[in-house]
């Protein structure tokens, strides 16, 4: 049975879904960052999905990625899945810039978050819809 780790629970807004995944924007607006969950229960690592779910991790991972890229002209897109202190798998999406306060050393604990206000998260909700191509089933 599938729940969302409580730490992704605390430090995310759920966006919607793909088919296979939760989007999920971490609760920092110093970086466009958005985390994608396969909604299994007890996976941990990419290889423990079933093959078919790993190629539909792949593809919606992918799908975000290069809309991702393409939306806010991205330089480089940041893909991890670390899971060393949130063991449930979940996969990060950072957007990065070349001229972005920490570049180019990782995100992860470099600036406290600065969270989303009503306004910026509307705002960003309204940019990634017409990027997603229909493929997200927005709650947002």
């Amino acid at each position: 049975m599938f729940r969302l780790h409580p730490q992704l629970e605390k430090d995310t807004i759920k966006l919607g879904c793909f088919d296979l995944c939760q989007m999920l924007l971490m609760n920092d607006a110093n970086y466009p960052w958005f985390v994608l969950v396969p909604q299994r229960g007890d996976i941990s690592e990419i290889y423990q999905l079933e093959e078919q779910d790993q190629h539909k991790l792949m593809r919606e991972s992918s799908h975000l990625a290069s809309a991702l890229a393409r939306g806010f002209k991205a330089d480089k897109i940041n893909i991890a899945a670390l899971g060393n202190v949130v063991p449930q798998l979940h996969i990060h999406h950072v957007v990065r810039y070349r001229n972005d306060p920490v570049w180019p050393s990782p995100v992860w604990g470099r600036l406290p978050a600065m969270p989303y206000t009503d306004d910026a998260l509307t705002d960003m909700v309204e940019t990634l819809k017409p990027l997603l191509d229909g493929q997200v089933r927005f709650t947002r």
